[in-house]
């Protein structure tokens, strides 16, 4: 996992768009996503701490691959159509993570 990189995307879902919400990220938006980004694994899921945080994981091989989303024809394309499905009720934030150390329990 050492230089690689995690594209996040952190929602705040109400609590009435919580089951449609995790239906269309499920079973749509997360494949969608991974194979426009060209990600090398996506994961997903919600906070245990406050239930309407949802959080998607886009694992990169680099850090650059990683920014460059944030710019990208295929980000813009799945934003717009996050927004009007969504249109509004969901607010989201990005960030890109550079897995810089690793360790193991006892090392």
């Amino acid at each position: 996992m050492l230089g690689k990189a995690i594209l996040t995307v952190r929602a705040v879902v109400p609590e009435d768009d919580r089951d449609a919400f995790e239906i269309w990220y499920r079973d749509e938006h997360l494949r969608d996503a991974a194979a426009a980004f060209g990600a090398d694994k996506a994961w997903r899921g919600w906070s245990t701490v406050d239930p309407g945080i949802h959080v998607a994981f886009y694992e990169f091989s680099d850090p650059s691959t990683a920014t460059a989303i944030l710019d990208s024809v295929a980000l813009k394309r799945l934003v717009a159509e996050f927004d009007r499905i969504w249109q509004g009720r969901v607010q989201r934030s990005r960030d890109v993570v550079h897995c810089t150390d690793s360790c193991a329990p006892g090392v």
